[in-house]
C-alpha cells in the first residue's frame, strides 16, 4: 500500500476536525495540490422561506472547498477574502459540486476560483476566495 499524498493527509486531518463539513454532508471526490473537488447533497433542512437553498449553502460547500485547497501545499492558510455570485436557485434534492482551483500562488496569498455546480452541470454559484499562507507547516 502506498503511503498517501501530502494534500489527502492534510484534507484528511482538516475534514476529521471539521463538524460542519460533516453536517453539510460534503463528500471529498478528488484531493490535489491546489486543485479540490467536494460533492454534496441539499436536505430539506437546508431550504429558506423561498423553499430554496439557503445562500449560505453554496457559499459554505465554496468555502470548504477553498479551506482544503488552500491548505493543499503543507501551510497552514486561513481566508482573507470571500465572495460569491450565486447564479441559478438550488432545490432540495440537487447534488452540487465544488471545483476549487489555484489561480495565483504566493509564499503569503493564494487566490483560488470554485466554481459550484448541481447535477445537470449547470453553474450555480461563482465563488472567489484569497487565502493569507501563515508558513506554518502542517503536522500530517
Amino acid at each position: 500500500m502506498s503511503e498517501k499524498s501530502l494534500p489527502t493527509r492534510v484534507v484528511d486531518k482538516m475534514y476529521n476536525n471539521d463538524s460542519f463539513s460533516k453536517w453539510l454532508g460534503i463528500e471529498r471526490v478528488e484531493d490535489g495540490t491546489g486543485k479540490l473537488v467536494l460533492r454534496m447533497t441539499v436536505r430539506k433542512e437546508m431550504l429558506n422561506g423561498f423553499d430554496i437553498a439557503h445562500g449560505g449553502i453554496t457559499y459554505s460547500l465554496a468555502d470548504s472547498a477553498l479551506a482544503f485547497a488552500s491548505n493543499s501545499h503543507g501551510i497552514q492558510s486561513v481566508s482573507i477574502e470571500t465572495s460569491i455570485s450565486h447564479t441559478k436557485p438550488v432545490k432540495e434534492g440537487d447534488v452540487l459540486t465544488a471545483v476549487a482551483i489555484e489561480k495565483n500562488l504566493t509564499s503569503k496569498i493564494g487566490v483560488y476560483d470554485i466554481v459550484v455546480t448541481n447535477q445537470a452541470d449547470e453553474t450555480v454559484a461563482l465563488f472567489k476566495g484569497t487565502v493569507y499562507r501563515t508558513g506554518k507547516e502542517w503536522e500530517v
